[in-house]
């Protein structure tokens, strides 16, 4: 019997050695994954070479996304990033942040009435770029001359370096018949304004609270604010055949 209950008293004990290793492996496994996790800091409104700085003393890596045009940001200085401050993420991860070019200081050029062509050509002799060129039939200007910009003329406070534009395609086939421009992104006022012009009413807009969006996660691309009083949606859509008699409906950032 005392063989027997030797052997039994040292299976215990080594049941009790690995019990114990497996728990200093589970604890050390857990102190290494949490010594590998660190917490993204506050960028907004640092320069960009303080917060590339801070990030890789903390072993994270940066990347400006974005560059976009800022009232309230002076130039060289963060305006957004993504994760968010407090986010914990592994090291090595991708902190992506978007830099303001301060305020816009062009004066954006009238383009109204000039040609497609020569309209991009006029916003790139100032720094600008065309951002979305829609397409409306409109028989008051021959094709492919702009009859609408946004901003405007002479605006300033312009949030991205690019012009909407909105160009006169040939007449459409079927009498007062008109195709759906893509108003999405425009200020209301000048989308309304646009439709106007060939006839076609809005109704009241559909006014919605939009949150300022996060910069994005990790693969996503960095998103800018919606300005207030920007189209968020249309109906009917771009694209869509409309006459005078359509009622457009549009949804409204507040």
């Amino acid at each position: 019997m005392r063989p027997i209950k030797n052997a039994f008293q040292v299976v215990l004990m080594l049941m009790g050695l690995v019990a114990v290793g497996l728990l200093s492996a589970i604890a050390t496994m857990s102190i290494a994954i949490h010594g590998a996790e660190v917490q993204v800091p506050a960028l907004t409104g640092m320069t960009v070479a303080d917060a590339r700085s801070q990030t890789a003393g903390l072993g994270l890596n940066l990347d400006v996304d974005n560059r976009y045009y800022s009232g309230d940001v002076a130039a060289g200085h963060i305006l957004t990033q993504s994760p968010a401050p407090g986010t914990v993420v592994r090291r090595e991860w991708l902190v992506r942040v978007s830099e303001s070019l301060g305020p816009q200081k062009v004066e954006v050029p009238s383009v109204v009435g000039h040609g497609e062509r020569e309209a991009a050509l006029a916003l790139r002799r100032v720094g600008l770029e065309v951002g979305v060129t829609a397409r409306l039939p409109y028989s008051d200007a021959a094709e492919g001359t702009v009859i609408a910009q946004d901003p405007p003329a002479h605006a300033q406070g312009i949030a991205r370096p690019s012009v909407n534009l909105l160009v006169a395609a040939a007449s459409d086939d079927v009498p007062d018949g008109f195709l759906m421009p893509e108003l999405v992104g425009l200020p209301f006022a000048n989308a309304q304004a646009l439709l106007a012009r060939v006839g076609i009413h809005t109704a009241a807009p559909t006014m919605v609270n939009v949150a300022v969006p996060p910069v994005g996660s990790e693969g996503q691309p960095i998103r800018p604010p919606v300005k207030p009083s920007s189209v968020l949606s249309q109906v009917p859509m771009a694209g869509a055949r409309v006459d005078q008699s359509t009622l457009v409906h549009l949804s409204v950032a507040q």
